[in-house]
């Protein structure tokens, strides 16, 4: 017997671990009389046809309100897991259910998932299988099934087959009534252990009771008592008077847990760490005091402490209720109590205890529905009316009975409202009575109400408090009616005038009282004489939604039946869930905000991590905020009779925040700096280099510093050795010198990672005549590294950082820029990618946050109406609770998802966190992101730059180092893996915008290019001056106070006007090619005009020219073929304003109205050359006319115009190769026209061809002569690629060239 005691602990402690997989499949193997239920639809779908695979399944009949399942797994087993089918080859299958268990089939236990949520997730077709496993497993002999929903398309119905998994569970029970115990003896009569592993199952109708004590003489305790429906652990490991330290240490968790419930407890302790789990709750601690085992003396008692000079310990009730297998380090104590082991001892005259549960069944029942109500009869035209029952609920208001009167006298309601139950007295004719009573009973215990009437007189007495009735004297008449109804007043069928303003009562009732005479709600229903909707009968399935608190950061958790409220007052925090902070993380970013000023503000270095805000003083720069935080050793701490051994350790403590804070605020601040001075009489510092100095300071991480200010980190050196001004040179500190006169060493500590100072050890002022003083400037930091960390993401790849371990609310932010039109930013998820979150660019104008914590893959998406890809930088915050998740880009309205009340959300990760892609670099992100935090803490992005892999430090991609920088003023457009050239605002086209765009102009020819249809009003000219004033803006198609010309042109006829530029006024602007060939330029800006000789060199010599011409207000700056620089400027008497231009003219001005006499001397015969890359401001007529983006450009033209770059300027950084232009298409020669063609170059070309048309004639004179005299193998000659011409060549451009040349040679 004895052995086989001492193995049962181990079986049974085998059976709760992970000996084998639990994981057997307990429906399956029962018999059909194991299956019950509250219908069948026919004898087809049977209550015991409803098993996995199967060929059918059971479904209820249509009439039946509330149908169930219900199985006997014939006795007691350990249940992991359900899966559901819907049934076999049909449209009927159950989408959400309930399950309910318990040890016997009157007496039900609601399954609660996490987030207090009683509905599981079903089917959504009849064949798949749908899988929930518990979070935590319970035991249960008897199961019952409720659909709480079903498809109703293609008329489906209820339909379930399912499978449950679990293991056989061995029960050894005791039922304990308060004058019971137990208590297990200890070997040698002691227990010392150093790792303890305690396990028990209870359940109870009491809120308070000890479960387990022992004590011990050194000062142990171990104690697991409930009090007020909570379970506490005191545990001391022991204490010391001597020093003054007290061991124990008090852990709670859970709440009402008097349900008559099973409930799990394990007490897991190793050394001073200790985890304490309640069902699926845990709770961990780290034991007050210094010491690690756990010592106890001679018993354990088990149920309460009873003793013959003690009923129970002192304020503390003994057990009321049930225990099960209670294990002591492996020792069962329940089955050493049933086989009456010697070392069981029972209290004192008692000779055995009951080894099964005696519970009270008073049946309980839940009102869980929008329309509950329960309907029972009561006794017709009494004088007396009586009503008791008890409630339990977390809602503030909720009817909780209704009665109305025989002969229409009137009624009586019962309602809860604000805490407190408020009696309402309808009289016919008469204003109605109404008085309260009780105080906050909706804090989910049980409350009794105990209400009693008759003529003129009305008693309710709550919680049975005798003391203390509600007394109501006043006229009425009371003939009770027959019937009563609580929770609610039925929505239809409602012949009794169930008549209220309240909502319905949500919680829990039971034993309800009709008249002095019990409600036996079974016998109600049999017999048919009541009626219920959405009620659960035989049990309570209130759960409390606060415990543990789900509000962050100290908020208060108000509840009601199905939700829970965060009230985040006074605590620093916002949000649904008091996540988020409501100040800034720096100074530096007060001053970014718009914070100009100095003064306090109150700072919160990791946001919405567990840190708190502090107040700190902020001195503003113009580019930079310094942090000041100040502290107790402001001032100058004298010190004395300190030693080596026994210094003198001056803690720091910082003004409104606490070490970790400081630490913190360093961490993320870019700079950080503390003075430090120590003067010294005859008191050393640092001895020698290799020494044990005499005196140090601690900083960061605890760590001991042996340099001081002024010197470097890790110098052993002090200043004056640095700037070698010390007292005696043999020395590296002032005091060093140990002079019997006062000095100091001081300066700046500047090492960021070592600060801020935490302590400063003083040693050496225990000799005659030694002294020092040591005093510690303020914490000055500035800058924020967060912030600014940014890195570039220039090849799909993705960085890895440690597993994000957000707790119940996580929070992502960070900065992107990026003109890709898709990627993943960051993504994290577990081994099978069953949970998951992600932030994505998922189009150019959505951000999406994608994931999967609970039921289903969801997302939240917001849509930008602006492109997100623009390389702007962007900020995006992506943040889930159990409340709802939230996108938010910018100032955008935030996207919100939602979740219904009860939702868990499972942030368990074990994969690291990725940032640039998705798992397998899947939809990789290129371009810059910074600022990176998670749930407030940064991560160093720049940590993990990387050039190889193409991550680089700072925002910096392709275009950075361009293998060929876009030409022109083309904009690079950063793909970061590569870039392309945006050539909208430029005259010139190409990959790299390095193509010329130009055009020949025979005699007579123009080119007219209309900006405008209609003068600039000045209401229109005020509104684009005030919403950017500055010089380039061009958002009215022009700036009016800038101007920006640039062209190339190539002629051998002058005079001629190069450009010409009206305006719907006087004004004008052109370029002009004088009769000598040197070039001017006329501005007329209001009323004068103004000529300025740009060159005097003759430019009409047939090669190309550039010009470019800039105007800003009143300064003007010219340059001719990219010399140096011209600079004038406009007088200060004419109007800066360009009004309004009108049209752009090249070859000729024909423009209608008055011209001025100048440009009319030079407007004929016109050009007749080339001109190419003409720009105006944001205009390019030749580009607009040879390239037209749009149906019908703004261009006119006459005469002969065609494409051609003889006018093109060459380029100062050179050609761009052909094997790096991506647009290249096959070597080709650009048409020259022959017109600007030197005659020299003409005969060249001419004799040329002629010497080579005769050779190829003697050729083929010579071939033909020897034909078929051999054969050749030489292949065929191909055409030279460069006798293809450019694809955007115009078919008129083929125009005989001796024509051309003998027209010039005719002028």
């Amino acid at each position: 017997m004895r052995v086989a005691l001492l193995l049962l602990p181990l079986m049974i402690a085998l059976q709760r671990g992970s000996a084998r997989p639990c994981s057997d499949t307990l429906v399956a193997p029962l018999y059909a009389s194991s299956f019950l239920a509250s219908s069948r639809y026919n004898f087809l779908y049977s209550a015991n046809f409803a098993k996995l695979y199967g060929s059918s399944g059971w479904s209820p009949s249509p009439r039946d309100r509330q149908p169930w399942l219900q199985i006997d797994l014939q006795k007691k087993y350990r249940i992991v897991a359900i899966a559901t089918q819907g049934t076999f080859n049909s449209y009927d299958w159950v989408t959400k259910y309930t399950l309910l268990y318990g040890d016997r089939p009157d007496a039900w236990t609601p399954y609660v998932m996490k987030g207090g949520n009683m509905t599981l997730p079903g089917n959504w077709n009849y064949y798949q299988v749908k899988r929930n496993v518990f979070h935590y497993p319970f035991t249960a002999k008897h199961l019952r099934f409720l659909p709480m929903g079903w498809n109703t398309e293609n008329s489906g119905k209820i339909g379930v087959r399912l499978e449950v998994y679990g293991c056989p569970y061995d029960s050894y029970v005791l039922h304990f009534e308060g004058d019971d115990m137990a208590a297990y003896t200890f070997p040698r009569l002691q227990f010392r252990s150093l790792r303890d592993n305690i396990a028990l199952n209870f359940k109870t109708l009491e809120r308070d009771g000890v479960l387990l004590h022992s004590d011990g003489q050194q000062g142990d305790v171990f104690t697991l008592e409930l009090k007020r429906g909570r379970l506490y652990l005191h545990i001391s490991l022991g204490s010391s008077t001597v020093l003054q330290t007290n061991g124990m240490t008090t852990m709670m968790v859970g709440n009402l847990l008097d349900t008559q419930h099973w409930h799990y407890v394990t007490v897991k302790r190793y050394g001073r760490e200790v985890n304490l789990t309640l069902d699926s709750q845990t709770e961990t601690a780290v034991l007050n005091g210094e010491f690690n085992y756990l010592d106890l003396d001679n018993q354990f008692y088990i149920g309460g402490v009873i003793e013959k000079d003690a009923p129970h310990l002192p304020g503390k009730p003994n057990f009321r209720g049930c225990l099960e297998n209670v294990f002591i380090n492996g020792v069962n104590i329940v089955a050493m109590a049933q086989n009456r082991e010697p070392d069981i001892r029972l209290a004192p005259g008692k000779t055995k205890m009951y080894h099964t549960c005696r519970d009270l069944l008073w049946k309980p029942m839940t009102f869980a529905g929008p329309n509950n109500y329960l309907q029972v009869p009561g006794f017709y035209r009494k004088p007396r009316l009586a009503v008791k029952f008890k409630f339990r609920s977390w809602d503030y208001t909720g009817l909780l009975m209704f009665t109305r009167f025989a002969d229409d006298l009137g009624a009586l309601e019962l309602g809860l409202s604000e805490g407190q139950v408020n009696i309402t007295l309808f009289q016919h004719g008469k204003k109605k009575l109404r008085f309260a009573a009780g105080y906050r009973l909706n804090d989910g215990y049980w409350h009794t109400v105990d209400l009693a009437a008759r003529d003129n007189l009305l008693t309710v007495t709550i919680d049975e408090d005798e003391g203390s009735p509600l007394k109501i004297t006043n006229p009425f008449i009371v003939k009770t009616g027959d019937r009563y109804f609580f929770g609610g007043c039925p929505k239809s069928n409602n012949t009794a005038r169930c008549v209220t303003k309240l909502n319905t009562f949500h919680g829990c009732m039971q034993q309800i009282f009709i008249d002095d005479e019990p409600v036996d709600i079974d016998v109600m229903l049999q017999r048919r004489w009541g009626r219920y909707t959405e009620l659960l009968l035989g049990t309570c399935g209130i759960t409390d939604r606060c415990t543990p608190n789900p509000c962050e950061h100290e908020g208060r958790c108000i509840q009601s039946w199905n939700d829970f409220l965060c009230v985040c007052e006074n605590t620093g925090y916002k949000g649904e869930v008091c996540h988020n902070s409501v100040y800034r993380e720096s100074c530096e970013a007060y001053r970014l905000n718009g914070k100009y000023w100095s003064g306090n503000y109150t700072i919160d270095p990791d946001l919405s991590g567990p840190l708190k805000p502090f107040t700190v003083f902020c001195k503003m720069k113009p580019n930079k905020a310094w942090t000041v935080i100040e502290h107790n050793r402001i001032d100058s701490t004298k010190v004395s009779g300190s030693t080596v051994d026994q210094p003198y350790i001056g803690e720091v403590q910082y003004v409104n925040a606490s070490w970790d804070e400081v630490t913190a605020l360093a961490n993320t601040s870019k700079e950080c700096e503390q003075w430090i001075e120590f003067s010294c009489y005859k008191s050393r510092l640092l001895n020698t280099p290799n020494g044990r100095p005499y005196s140090y300071w601690i900083g960061q991480n605890n760590e001991s510093h042996e340099y001081w200010g002024g010197a470097f980190p890790e110098s052993k050196m002090c200043g004056c050795a640095i700037n070698q001004t010390c007292t005696d040179s043999r020395f590296l500190c002032n005091c060093d010198a140990d002079y019997r006169q006062w000095y100091s060493d001081k300066g700046y500590l500047m090492f960021r990672d070592h600060l801020p100072v935490r302590k400063v050890v003083v040693g050496d002022t225990n000799r005659t005549g030694s002294e020092a003083q040591f005093s510690l400037g303020p914490l000055l930091c500035q800058g924020d590294r967060s912030i600014w960390n940014t890195i570039a993401i220039t090849k799909p790849t993705y960085l890895t950082f440690p597993t994000f371990k957000p707790g119940p609310s996580a929070d992502i932010t960070f900065h992107f820029r990026t003109y890709r039109t898709n990627g993943v930013f960051v993504e994290n998820a577990d081994d099978h990618h069953r949970n998951f979150i992600r932030v994505e660019l998922n189009s150019t104008h959505e951000v999406v946050f994608v994931f999967m914590v609970g039921d289903g893959i969801q997302n939240v998406t917001l849509r930008s109406p602006r492109p997100l890809n623009d390389n702007e930088w962007h900020y995006v915050e992506a943040e889930i609770n159990v409340k709802m998740a939230r996108l938010k880009v910018d100032f955008l309205p935030q996207a919100i998802l939602k979740f219904p009340g009860q939702t868990y959300v499972a942030l368990q990760f074990t994969q690291p966190f990725l940032v640039g892609a998705a798992n397998h670099t899947l939809r990789p992100y290129l371009g810059c992101l910074r600022g990176l935090r998670l749930n407030g803490l940064p991560l160093d992005l720049e940590g993990k730059v990387d050039e190889k892999m193409g991550i680089r430090r700072n925002c910096t991609g392709a275009c950075l180092n361009a293998s060929v920088p876009c030409r022109n003023g083309g904009q690079c457009i950063d793909g970061y893996a590569d870039y392309s050239c945006d050539c909208n605002n430029t005259a010139f086209d190409g990959f790299y915008c390095h193509k010329d765009i130009g055009a020949y102009f025979e005699v007579g020819a123009w080119l007219r290019y209309d900006m405008r249809k209609e003068p600039i009003s000045e209401d229109a000219w005020w509104a684009n001056y005030w919403i950017d004033p500055h010089w380039h803006n061009y958002s009215l198609g022009y700036n009016d106070s800038t101007d920006d010309i640039e062209f190339s042109f190539s002629t051998m006829q002058t005079p001629a006007v190069l450009l010409y530029i009206s305006s719907f006024y006087k004004d004008y602007i052109a370029v002009l090619l004088q009769k000598d060939g040197s070039l001017s330029l006329r501005y007329r800006l209001g009323v004068l005009t103004y000529k300025y000789q740009l060159t005097y060199r003759n430019l009409a010599d047939g090669y190309p020219h550039f010009v470019n011409i800039t105007r800003h207000n009143r300064t003007l700056r010219t340059q001719i073929d990219y010399g140096e620089p011209w600079n004038d400027a406009v007088a200060l008497e004419v109007d800066a304003r360009f009004d309004s231009p009108k049209s752009m003219f090249l070859g000729r001005v024909m423009e209608v109205g008055d011209i001025d006499f100048e440009i009319q001397r030079h407007n004929s015969p016109g050009l007749v050359g080339c001109i190419s890359g003409v720009r105006y401001n944001i205009f390019a007529p030749l580009k607009t006319y040879f390239r037209p983006n749009v149906t019908n450009p703004p261009v006119t033209t006459q005469g002969y115009v065609v494409e051609s770059n003889c006018g093109a300027f060459p380029p100062i950084n050179g050609y761009v190769p052909w094997e790096v232009d991506p647009w290249w298409t096959g070597l080709f020669f650009y048409y020259i026209h022959d017109d600007v063609t030197p005659p020299w170059l003409a005969l060249i070309i001419a004799t040329t061809i002629a010497m080579l048309f005769f050779i190829l004639y003697g050729l083929y004179i010579y071939m033909y002569r020897y034909k078929g005299s051999y054969i050749t193998n030489e292949p065929k000659i191909l055409e030279s690629p460069s006798s293809s011409k450019p694809l955007t060549e115009p078919l008129h451009k083929e125009k005989n060239l001796q024509d051309i040349q003998e027209e010039l040679a005719s002028d």
